[in-house]
């Protein structure tokens, strides 16, 4: 089970040959949040190539603003990578509990819906706050600095990636949510929404991206 050094303190090499291992944890929860993460970045990147430049003067106030919610976003998605190789970890944990005894059975069952809800937790804050920042990627792309538009478009394609993974997380966990958890009859519902606005999200991104990449 996993080494417990912070993910978020490891270089990225020792990250990539920690996800490529036959370890769980990290996996795809967490990956799909770093990739969000990352898209933050860059539209704190794009925002900081545009604030001062007298030619984007008009929109100054409101790339401050993008810029500061995307720092919000990426120190968020950093914090819940971690808090799902941490929920997941106590899948694993939980999944090799002792069963011999009917004490023992009750014991893993009660630990292991308790993990599989922090499971499920983590992975669905991730897609809601990965929606939100291919938002910030859609609004600053068409205002930000032009040579930096395509960084826009990559940060809303990662921002989209991150939210389709984190909903992909969410979905496989359902089944195993305890029966009286509220989770398991509002989230279907809530995924379904988050990945419309994903689909909304990128192409209108990428739409404005490739308006001024055709107009450069």
């Amino acid at each position: 089970m996993g080494d417990p050094t912070q993910l978020t303190d490891l270089p990225i090499h020792d990250f990539l040959e920690r996800l490529g291992s036959s370890d769980p944890v990290p996996g795809g929860g967490s990956a799909a949040a770093l990739a969000a993460a990352m898209g933050a970045a860059l539209v704190a990147m794009v925002a900081d190539l545009t604030i001062g430049r007298p030619a984007h003067a008009e929109h100054e106030e409101t790339v401050r603003k993008l810029r500061f919610d995307a720092v919000e976003r990426r120190v968020e998605l950093l914090d819940l990578a971690q808090q799902d190789a941490d929920a997941y970890d106590l899948v694993v944990r939980a999944r090799h509990m002792p069963k011999e005894s009917e004490a023992e059975k009750k014991l893993r069952s009660a630990a292991l819906a308790t993990a599989m809800v922090a499971a499920t937790r983590a992975p669905l804050r991730a897609a809601v706050v990965a929606s939100e920042v291919l938002d910030l990627a859609e609004r600053i792309a068409p205002i930000g600095n032009r040579n930096a538009v395509s960084d826009a478009g990559v940060a809303a394609l990662m921002a989209a990636a991150g939210l389709r993974g984190a909903v992909l997380n969410v979905r496989i966990n359902l089944p195993y949510l305890p029966p009286d958890e509220p989770l398991g009859d509002s989230t279907p519902a809530e995924l379904e929404r988050l990945e419309a606005l994903a689909d909304k999200g990128e192409r209108a991104a990428m739409a404005a991206v490739n308006a001024r990449l055709e107009a450069s």
